[in-house]
């Protein structure tokens, strides 16, 4: 591809002689012609790439210079029924939340809990208006192109890109390791005499790789029917465990779950304790934004993707929190269920509560909504990838963003999606500790994408409002400071994320999230002025704002 230089344009719209842009010929997707009506349905049976589409969804996708290639099969339900099974919060809280009560204990997991409930929310509603702004697949890496001081939209929204690709990379890797390694301990439950090791569960996430790039290949249409019974699965699973428990577990004393703080990390005082537990509860109350990363699928997705990150947000919260209590006081032997040979503290609960066949039950539950979770977060994932390469910010663009036009998929970017979870599962065989480390880089990538691009907006609401896009769901003025309590708090989150978990880790027991995270922070920039300068020239560029100078 051809390259040539071009003005940067400045913040108020103008180009500005004093800064230039490498960047590549851009061919500017064929414009819709609007007719003043913004919100009534358009349905062309006959092109399919327009089919469900609405006035307000050409409308976007026109300003944002970019062609419908993919089908819009979301509404308002399905979008929503996609991102709670994604999030899946009671069920992450019951399946990963051992670092939490090794660092906290029953009340540093409850507490950590609301503390980050208040502050994470802060930044779902910041890329909720953002995905109303800029209704497209790329999230962060877009939003700061767009709202960054024009001198620096060109390498931030690159580095971004890189940054949010790999969190949500490492957060897919998270899930299918979660599904292997539970079905590990659901065959202990069956077998006392079973010894999980560590390759089996590899190749047990192997196989759930498959399972999910089978299902979102060749089952694509289907999926938003298939999240809507997803979704009904949550809602009963949630009160079938939670009744379960509340029924027949023996259960501590209001004081003990409350006010037992444990700090088995031999940290120096509990207070640094908590912070280092606190992501259980992080970790169990993002991916709201994942709605935003669908954004071309979903039918008028500058009103129903933010109300969809905002509702599933609310709703995951306090389901969550019901789920977190009832847990919470079942835990009778702290100790034994941390040393539970099935490796997790709720089986040890199920195995207090029922007969085997109960905990079988029980479990198959939560191991079909964490699977439906990996399912929808390999969705995500891929599209986030294919957007960044598709605004060629990845080796191997052309490649990763290709669309199957048969199925209108980016069928390269979901099986590159699957076989980075395969590589990453490989980390599991050296280190007892992969799923903490996994879970690190995932959010450590994910703070510093909200951190820049909360930034961003925040800047261009104080310095030059009047640039911003109309947005369908906006914050009004409430925006400052909820934009500026969402940087503090992913700041204080992002910094948290690096520690492991214990004093004085050995090697199986570091945190390598900072060496992972480190190492694409250095391709990144040592890939940018080698090669990505020259053909990225950031989603900005083919703007309206931009093409109208």
């Amino acid at each position: 591809m051809s390259s040539s230089s071009s003005a940067v344009v400045t913040s108020d719209g103008l180009p500005d002689s004093k800064v230039t842009a490498h960047s590549s010929a851009i061919e500017v997707p064929k414009q819709y012609e609007l007719d003043g009506i913004v919100d009534d349905d358009f349905d062309d049976s006959y092109h399919g790439h327009q089919r469900n589409t609405t006035r307000a969804d050409q409308r976007d996708m026109s300003r944002m210079g970019k062609a419908q290639e993919l089908k819009r099969n979301f509404r308002s339900f399905s979008a929503l029924a996609f991102v709670i099974v994604l999030q899946g919060t009671w069920e992450v809280l019951l399946v990963g939340i051992t670092q939490g009560l090794t660092c906290g204990g029953l009340a540093g997991v409850f507490y950590s809990y609301l503390w980050t409930f208040f502050g994470f929310g802060t930044i779902v509603l910041s890329l909720a208006e953002m995905a109303s702004l800029a209704p497209t697949e790329g999230g962060q890496y877009h939003w700061v192109s767009e709202f960054a001081p024009a001198r620096h939209q060109k390498w931030m929204s690159y580095f971004i890109g890189w940054i949010s690709a790999l969190s949500w990379q490492a957060g897919q890797a998270s899930g299918p390791f979660l599904v292997g390694t539970t079905i590990q301990g659901v065959i202990s439950l069956n077998n006392p005499d079973y010894s999980p090791t560590n390759w089996q569960g590899t190749l047990l996430v192997w196989a759930v790789v498959l399972a999910i790039y089978v299902l979102n290949v060749w089952g694509n249409d289907a999926m938003p029917m298939l999240n809507n019974v997803f979704l009904v699965i949550h809602v009963f699973g949630f009160f079938a465990i939670v009744l379960t428990l509340w029924l027949l577990s023996p259960r501590n004393t209001a004081e003990i779950t409350f006010t037992q703080f444990t700090n088995e990390g031999g940290w120096s005082s509990m207070g640094l304790a908590l912070m280092v537990g606190q992501l259980s509860a992080i970790y169990a109350l993002i991916c709201s934004d994942s709605a935003a990363h669908i954004s071309e699928e979903v039918k008028d997705a500058g009103k129903t993707v933010p109300r969809t990150m905002v509702y599933s947000y609310l709703i995951n919260a306090m389901l969550g929190l019901v789920m977190l209590i009832t847990f919470l006081f079942m835990i009778t032997d702290l100790d034994g269920a941390l040393t539970d040979t099935t490796g997790y503290p709720i089986l040890w609960v199920f195995r207090n509560t029922v007969s085997l066949g109960g905990q079988n039950a029980l479990s198959v539950v939560l191991l079909i909504m964490v699977f439906a979770g990996t399912i929808s977060f390999n969705i995500s994932t891929s599209r986030q990838t294919w957007s960044f390469a598709r605004d060629n910010g990845l080796p191997y663009s052309k490649w990763i963003a290709h669309v199957d036009e048969k199925k209108q998929l980016p069928v390269n970017a979901i099986f590159l999606t699957c076989c980075f979870t395969c590589l990453m599962a490989l980390i599991n065989i050296g280190s007892d500790v992969a799923f903490g480390a996994i879970v690190s880089l995932n959010l450590v990538s994910l703070m510093l994408s909200y951190m820049t691009s909360i930034g961003c907006i925040l800047w261009r609401r104080i310095v030059l409002p009047n640039t911003l896009p109309k947005a369908r769901w906006s914050l009004g003025k409430f925006g400052v400071f909820v934009n500026v309590t969402a940087i503090l708090y992913s700041t204080f989150a992002f910094f948290w994320c690096f520690w492991p978990n214990s004093f004085q880790p050995d090697e199986a027991d570091f945190n390598w999230a900072i060496v992972m995270f480190m190492a694409l922070v250095i391709w990144s920039v040592v890939y940018y002025f080698i090669k990505g300068r020259k053909v990225y020239s950031g989603p900005v560029v083919l703007t309206e704002a931009w093409r109208s100078r």
